[in-house]
C-alpha cells in the first residue's frame, strides 16, 4: 500500500512539473516563428499630418561655429512592444556625444530626453527644443529593430523538465537598424545623415529565452549605434569637404571663436 501511495505521489509531482514545463513550452511555441519589433519613423515624426516636405531650393543654412548640437532619439511608434528603456537610450546617446565632443567646431552636444519630443511632433517641436537648449542643429536618431523567434528541432526536449533548463532549442534572430539625420533648425534643412546596422543570432533554453532575447535586443542597439557613430564621423568629414565646394552651407564664426570652423 505504501508503495502504491509513494508511486502515486511521485506521479503527481512529475505530472505537475511536466505540466508547468508544457505550459512554458506552449508559450514559446505559440510565438514560434513569430516576428515582432519596435521602430521610430523620422518622416512620421517630422510630418505627422502626412504633409510633404517643403522645397529647400535656394535655402542656404548659416552654421555658426562652434556649433551647439542637440542629440535625441525619435519617439517610438509603439507603446506596447518592448524596446529600449529611457535610461538605456541616454547611455547610448552619451557614447555618441563623447565620440564628438572634442571636435573644435562643436561647442557642446546636449542629450535631449525623449519626453521633450514625445509631447509634440513636427519641426515646431524641434524649434521649441532648440530655443530651450539654445541649439543650432539637431541630430535625430530613428531606429527599426525586428526580432524573429523560432524553435529548433531539439525544442521537442522541452517536454522534459531537464530539457527546459539545459537544451538550447530556441533561436532568436535580431536585426537592428539606426539612422541619424542632422538638421539645421532655423531652415529645417537636412544637412547629412549616417546609418548603423547590426544582425545577430543566438540559441537559448526555454527558461532563459526571455532574458536572452532582452540582452540580444540591447546588444543589437549598442552595436548598431557604434556602427552609426563610426559612419557619422566619416559623413561629418565628407560634409565639411563638400560644403567647401558646393557652397550649399554658409559657415560663420561666433565672436571670439578662433578655431578651424566647420568648413
Amino acid at each position: 500500500m505504501k508503495v502504491l501511495i509513494k508511486t502515486a505521489v511521485t506521479g503527481l509531482i512529475t505530472a505537475a512539473a511536466l505540466s508547468g514545463c508544457a505550459s512554458l513550452w506552449q508559450d514559446v511555441a505559440s510565438a514560434g516563428g513569430a516576428r515582432q519589433g519596435v521602430s521610430s519613423s523620422l518622416v512620421d515624426y517630422l510630418y505627422p499630418g502626412g504633409e510633404q516636405p517643403p522645397k529647400v531650393d535656394g535655402v542656404i543654412p548659416n552654421l555658426q561655429v562652434p556649433l551647439r548640437v542637440g542629440l535625441a532619439f525619435v519617439p517610438s511608434n509603439s507603446s506596447t512592444t518592448p524596446g529600449l528603456s529611457e535610461a538605456s537610450k541616454t547611455v547610448l546617446l552619451e557614447r555618441v556625444r563623447d565620440a564628438f565632443r572634442e571636435r573644435e567646431f562643436i561647442a557642446h552636444i546636449e542629450v535631449i530626453p525623449e519626453t521633450y519630443l514625445r509631447s509634440r511632433r513636427g519641426f515646431e517641436s524641434l524649434e521649441q527644443v532648440g530655443r530651450l537648449y539654445q541649439l543650432d542643429v539637431m541630430a535625430l536618431v530613428s531606429y527599426d529593430q525586428v526580432v524573429h523567434s523560432d524553435d529548433r528541432a531539439s525544442s521537442i526536449l522541452y517536454w522534459t523538465v531537464i530539457g527546459a533548463y539545459v537544451v538550447k532549442g530556441s533561436k532568436n534572430d535580431v536585426q537592428t537598424f539606426v539612422d541619424t539625420a542632422i538638421f539645421d533648425i532655423p531652415t529645417r534643412r537636412l544637412l547629412f545623415r549616417a546609418p548603423g546596422v547590426d544582425k545577430s543570432s543566438s540559441n537559448t533554453t526555454l527558461i532563459g529565452s526571455a532574458d536572452e532575447l532582452r540582452r540580444n535586443r540591447e546588444q543589437g542597439f549598442e552595436r548598431a549605434m557604434a556602427d552609426m557613430t563610426t559612419n557619422l564621423a566619416v559623413e561629418l568629414d565628407a560634409f565639411r569637404e563638400r560644403i567647401k565646394q558646393d557652397k550649399s552651407v554658409v559657415v560663420t564664426e561666433r565672436p571670439g571663436y578662433r578655431g578651424g570652423g566647420a568648413g
